[in-house]
């Protein structure tokens, strides 16, 4: 992990909630969405990532958020300008207790937002770094690959594995979604909310993107 950022989130607060199209925010800001499977740990990551707490509301029970939450990020860079973009958290995938039905309605409530936003520029995709991924993660991955769309892996939960272990399960997330062959320039990156790695390294995929 790098000493020093070179991008830091010094402002964040909540903008609004949608569940069509018609809800979506006005504006031009770019858009950073993060999706995941329900348990991943989504919403620690999101309030880790901004050091905000409460910003992302986490819940012990999987598949609570059936919404689009929108968020105003304002980020600073080293020569002191400051970059705006909308964090948008996505609702979670792939909860084994969500009925036949409500999986095909989020599959179409979330579609519509990856093919309609015109303003979203990156997929944050989370993956549980301690398992392989899961048949839902590989789906998810492929669809939006498959749709142009630009994403970054984020490997959570890096913690709770042995340091020493962290590369060989990072090769088997890299593996089982067949990032080599649907995305060769991509890569995992494996992230931990308890001693920040990965933090600095994901904010400077996001400035990347910002810069553009």
């Amino acid at each position: 992990m790098s000493e020093t950022a070179s991008f830091t989130i010094i402002k964040a607060s909540y903008v609004a909630t949608a569940v069509n199209s018609s809800q979506y925010p006005a504006g031009e800001l770019t858009e950073i969405a993060f999706i995941g499977r329900s348990n991943v740990g989504k919403s620690s990551l999101i309030n880790s990532l901004c050091r905000y707490n409460g910003l992302a509301r986490t819940s012990c029970t999987p598949g609570k958020t059936q919404t689009i939450n929108y968020f105003c990020l304002t980020g600073k860079l080293p020569d002191e300008s400051r970059l705006e973009f909308m964090l948008v958290d996505l609702p979670g995938y792939g909860y084994a207790k969500r009925a036949q039905t409500a999986r095909a309605n989020w599959s179409k409530f979330i579609e519509e937002y990856w093919l309609t936003s015109p303003r979203l520029k990156l997929v944050c995709q989370l993956i549980d770094l301690r398992h392989p991924p899961m048949e839902s993660d590989c789906n998810v991955y492929r669809w939006l690959v498959e749709h142009g769309l630009t994403v970054q892996v984020v490997a959570t939960k890096a913690d709770k594995i042995p340091k020493s272990r962290i590369l060989k399960h990072s090769q088997e997330i890299y593996k089982g979604i067949d990032m080599l062959n649907l995305n060769p320039d991509g890569r995992v990156l494996s992230y931990s909310i308890v001693s920040g790695v990965g933090r600095n390294e994901l904010l400077d995929v996001i400035k990347n993107i910002l810069l553009k």
